[in-house]
């Protein structure tokens, strides 16, 4: 694969509809698939081997890279593609397997214990990445997305994915409102929650985890940041950027104890007789209150009628954990009756800290009313952007997947394909200079030198 030198390092809209075989070969290479496979063999032991591991998980990973809608279409592909069978260890046309054998495959791939090898190779290429990469997940955000699914029909089936912690498919149903309370829109589906945390700049997923349709945003978010920390190098993650969803207190004490700053916009939850105001208290003056949002304002009580600004924000005092206002009037320069008062014996003019610990939900170390805020709040446009790859380009919300064992199995393996084309657009060769000469960025030869470690390691 081959990337203009001007284009970002994962660089997602030069991605093959129609990839090569050198393509698919080197994506397959990136998916470091060996613990998986040998899990795979031995839970296999004696048992029948027409269709090897290998051959099923290979086939399993082609229907996703060569964007099927269904299995028994990347079946009649091997059929009449002698190359691409090849490239996935299958010898003649009558090797391929059936449809009902990647059904097996999926529900086996589905088991604990499987899952659990799957997502350590997540983790293991979001490593990978998060050591060449040096600002992958400075910048996050998060959401959640609806999948289409079916319910495993056997009962008892059904009881075995319930013991083994299994998300059960049910009936979902969001409604997006306006700024006066009134719905929109409405989206209803029958299946599950993805809810994922990406790389704002990147687009990479960090982090991912599988509900039911009941579960809540701010449930999640603990789980998810636990794993992309894990997953990337010490204290990288710096913002986090989600909807209204997420606004809870208890996910804003979350995200103050992992040091990282919240960007999320705040639900309306005014006290029924209307007062949307409130006064700081402690030694903040009587006349400087905020709002719902936590917006910090001013009160020139000198007129025959108060007039309410703004204070200007001066900053975030971490080591004090506050915030930090000036006096409007003597930052702005317009003419205010109380400014004499106020200021009186300042040179700097009224100072107002706002401790954060009187509300972390209202007063995040960003406050919501600074460009900054809204700035890093457009990042969340980021993980939209992601769903629809992986619920599009991908076909992770076809609806043809059947039980939750075979739809977790089936959600892991388009993660992992979507990190290993991740691994290719930052490792391609980037056209440069007048005569497009070839050349290798140091991620992408740092990110070789890492595979290249990988696999001195498999071998010994």
């Amino acid at each position: 694969m081959i990337v203009h030198a001007n284009k970002p390092l994962f660089a997602w809209d030069e991605l093959q509809h129609s990839p090569t075989l050198a393509t698919i070969r080197a994506a397959l290479e990136a998916i470091p698939d060996a613990p998986l496979l040998h899990a795979l063999q031995q839970r296999r032991h004696r048992g029948c081997d027409t269709y090897p591991v290998r051959v099923l998980w290979g086939v399993l990973l082609l229907a996703i890279l060569l964007r099927h809608t269904t299995t028994e279409a990347c079946l009649e592909e091997l059929r009449r593609n002698a190359p691409l069978r090849l490239l996935i260890g299958i010898a003649s046309e009558d090797a391929v397997p059936h449809g009902w054998n990647l059904t097996r495959f999926l529900a086996v791939l589905g088991q604990p214990e499987h899952l659990t090898l799957m997502r350590d190779l997540f983790d293991h290429m979001v490593q990978r990445l998060g050591l060449a990469v040096p600002d992958l997940g400075t910048h996050t955000a998060g959401d959640s997305t609806g999948l289409r699914g079916r319910l495993e029909p056997h009962a008892q089936r059904r009881a075995g994915e319930v013991a083994d912690g299994l998300p059960q498919a049910s009936g979902g149903r969001k409604e997006y409102k306006d700024d006066d309370g009134h719905v929109t829109k409405v989206v209803e589906w029958f299946g599950y929650k993805l809810h994922l945390l990406v790389d704002v700049r990147h687009e990479v997923v960090l982090a991912f985890d599988i509900s039911d349709t009941k579960a809540g945003d701010n449930e999640r978010i603990d789980a998810l940041v636990d794993q992309a920390e894990a997953n990337l190098p010490a204290d990288r993650m710096k913002t986090l950027a989600y909807d209204k969803a997420a606004d809870d207190i208890k996910v804003h004490e979350v995200l103050h104890d992992h040091d990282i700053k919240p960007v999320i916009q705040n639900r309306s939850c005014g006290p029924k007789d209307g007062e949307r105001e409130k006064v700081i208290g402690g030694r903040v003056p009587l006349h400087v209150v905020h709002d719902e949002a936590g917006t910090v304002y001013c009160y020139d009580t000198t007129g025959p009628a108060p007039v309410r600004r703004a204070m200007s924000y001066a900053g975030h005092e971490k080591d004090r954990g506050t915030w930090k206002y000036r006096c409007p009037a003597r930052v702005e320069g317009f003419a205010c009756g109380s400014e004499a008062k106020c200021n009186e014996g300042k040179a700097y003019g009224m100072t107002v800290r706002v401790d954060q610990e009187i509300d972390l939900r209202r007063f995040p170390s960003i406050p919501r009313a600074t460009p900054q805020f809204e700035r890093l709040y457009k990042g969340r446009t980021a993980v939209e952007r992601v769903n629809d790859r992986l619920k599009v380009f991908w076909g992770l919300d076809d609806g043809n997947v059947v039980g939750a064992r075979r739809f977790c199995a089936h959600v892991s393996a388009v993660l992992l394909v979507h990190l290993a084309c991740a691994t290719l657009l930052a490792k391609a060769q980037r056209n440069e200079g007048s005569f497009g000469t070839l050349r290798l960025s140091p991620i992408a030869k740092k990110l070789e030198e890492l595979v290249a470690s990988e696999k001195a390691t498999a071998k010994t």
